[in-house]
């Protein structure tokens, strides 16, 4: 019954990423159009709002995990810039001229959080509860598709855990999805962007970044966009002082 209904959750979740996606698409006339990794869901919202109000540019996002992403410009998705959760993606399209190799700037370096969202799971403090019974099921990203997701698992088997929890994990397509299947009550815990969970009720765990490679995330403009100026000025705003501080007030650090 729990996994008929998770794969419903699923699926509707990815309807709705479809939908979002074809909506972005259809939306790309209108302003600057940037495939942006999951995890900048909640900053980039803030980030396009004072860019815009910077340049009078408006900025259309299409969230989605970095792997597919990249896949989606590698077959000529109209986009004007990517924005990933990693650097690998970025420089494999540059090496096949998808994407403006001068272009290719580290904006921040991201963190991964373990989110527990019910009060009654307040005393988990520690790693090890993660095995309790108290903790059935855990939202990982899938790590092929997902760097955080694969950050995650490199964590637990790093510290010793893997073993013990991979029969409780059930993957999201993205970090985002792995946020809604706790929020949802379908699992108890989430490994997701701590950009995602650090104003969320509950316990949110940083986890020790010496358990997972760094997360450096990088961007470059897309080879094909008509938008170059725009997306260069997108660019400059995000690595300045203003953008810098968005993204630092949203549990970034600076590269």
């Amino acid at each position: 019954m729990f996994f008929r209904r998770i794969h419903w959750f699923l699926g509707a979740l990815a309807l709705l990423g479809s939908c979002d996606a074809r909506h972005g698409l259809e939306s790309m006339n209108r302003g600057l159009t940037i495939a942006a990794a999951a995890n900048l869901t909640d900053v980039f919202s803030e980030v396009a709002r004072a860019f815009k109000a910077r340049t009078g540019v408006d900025v259309i996002f299409s969230y989605g995990a970095t792997a597919q992403l990249a896949q989606q410009i590698d077959n000529g998705a109209p986009f004007d810039l990517f924005a990933a959760a990693d650097t690998k993606h970025v420089d494999d399209l540059v090496l096949t001229r998808k994407l403006v190799a001068d272009s290719r700037r580290v904006y921040a370096l991201g963190r991964l959080a373990l989110w527990i969202p019910s009060a009654e799971q307040n005393e988990f403090r520690e790693w090890k509860d993660l095995g309790t019974a108290k903790i059935r099921f855990i939202a990982i990203a899938q790590p092929e598709l997902a760097p955080y997701g694969f950050a995650a698992v490199e964590a637990l088997k790093n510290a010793g855990l893997w073993d013990r929890v991979q029969p409780k994990v059930v993957y999201a397509n993205s970090v985002n999805m792995a946020k809604q299947l706790a929020a949802s009550g379908n699992t108890e815990a989430a490994f997701t962007a701590y950009s995602l969970v650090l104003h969320e009720r509950g316990t949110v765990l940083q986890v020790d970044p010496h358990l997972y490679h760094p997360l450096d995330q990088a961007m470059a403009i897309v080879a094909s966009s008509a938008r170059m100026e725009e997306a260069r000025k997108f660019q400059a705003f995000l690595l300045g002082a203003e953008g810098r501080a968005i993204l630092a007030k949203s549990g970034y650090s600076a590269p």
